[in-house]
């Protein structure tokens, strides 16, 4: 058999060609780890381009105007996901055939900010009508508002449709409260396929925002041990909490901040309070005070470490983000984010 000889040029040319299939590879790789479900970061690249930037200008100047508008549009992204997955049944209206989610005990007097969805939705509808989704409005307004609290950016999924139908039970029963147990937590957030690691960074969006007196009123009053107040909650942060929610005669929609040093800072101030004893809600304490519990661990570690907590919160929202999507031809693209076409 005769020697095969290869000329230098040959073999250059052979590495060029194996090196650009490996990048190709690389590069598919990349693209199918960036959809899931269906949905892709470039899913209104053509058909809408100037989607995103819509929604971040509605929502920079919503935030600008009242800071904590930033908690509510991320609090709305978080129970619409947790009812039948992230499908914007949250957003709709009564109708003859169900009840609004709306009125749901975790969301009455709690979740706000639909005005500003309807106002980015106007938006863009005179962009490109039909085309971007109510569901998919709410996970870029979450991810902004982060943004604009100093919180960390990520790309946001895309590609989602919007819901015929609201489940006032779904949300009564599938959104943690803030007097769940720490098995109640983690069984919730399991059901939606999240871990504890997602548990505890996603609690962490409680660096921001506030709370009502009737969400965290049994542990100033109710919880005792050995008839002592309870002993996870700083005795001087009690006092506080006692002089804004007292026990008898006060409205108990009187509202406190979630973190009292920087409330509307995304920042780990959160952590650092619930290892000092001033977690607001019970579900934001028993995340430390589990003892034996891997949460613990989690909560010191992103006490420490800023981008520990930053890296992990976006990677979190994302998995959230991408709780039972509808795409394709399920669902719709509603004209009006608070009604079925």
């Amino acid at each position: 058999m005769a020697q095969i000889k290869h000329s230098p040029g040959l073999t250059l040319q052979f590495l060029s060609v194996l090196i650009t299939g490996l990048a190709l590879m690389l590069w598919i790789q990349t693209v199918d780890a960036q959809s899931c479900n269906g949905l892709s970061h470039h899913f209104y690249y053509k058909s809408c381009p100037k989607a995103q930037a819509i929604i971040k200008s509605v929502v920079e100047d919503a935030v600008r105007k009242e800071a904590g508008m930033a908690a509510s549009l991320l609090r709305l992204h978080f129970h619409d996901c947790f009812v039948k997955g992230c499908d914007g049944s949250i957003l709709l209206d009564d109708t003859s055939s169900f009840t609004r989610e709306k009125t749901a005990n975790p969301n009455r007097n709690s979740v706000r900010g639909f005005g500003v969805v309807d106002q980015i939705k106007c938006e863009l509808e005179k962009a490109c009508p039909g085309v971007v989704s109510c569901a998919d409005i709410l996970a870029v307004a979450a991810r902004d508002s982060v943004g604009f609290s100093g919180g960390p950016f990520w790309k946001v999924l895309l590609g989602r449709r919007d819901s015929r139908s609201a489940s006032k039970s779904g949300a009564n029963n599938d959104i943690p409260g803030p007097n769940s147990t720490h098995q109640t937590l983690e069984t919730k957030f399991k059901r939606q396929g999240l871990n504890v690691v997602d548990l505890v960074a996603l609690s962490g969006a409680h660096t921001i925002g506030l709370a009502r007196c009737s969400s965290f009123k049994a542990r100033l009053y109710n919880q005792t041990v050995n008839g002592k107040p309870d002993p996870t909650l700083d005795t001087t942060y009690l006092k506080h909490l006692r002089a804004v929610c007292p026990q008898t005669g006060t409205d108990d929609n009187q509202t406190t901040p979630l973190d009292p040093v920087t409330p509307i800072r995304f920042d780990i101030n959160y952590y650092d309070n619930v290892v000092a004893g001033k977690g607001l809600l019970a579900s934001d304490e028993i995340l430390y005070s589990t003892k034996g519990s891997r949460t613990v661990g989690l909560v010191e570690s992103y006490s420490t470490s800023t981008h520990a907590f930053f890296k992990q919160f976006a990677a979190s929202m994302i998995k959230m983000g991408n709780i039972n999507p509808l795409t394709g031809s399920h669902g719709e693209i509603r004209k009006n984010c608070r009604r079925m076409n």
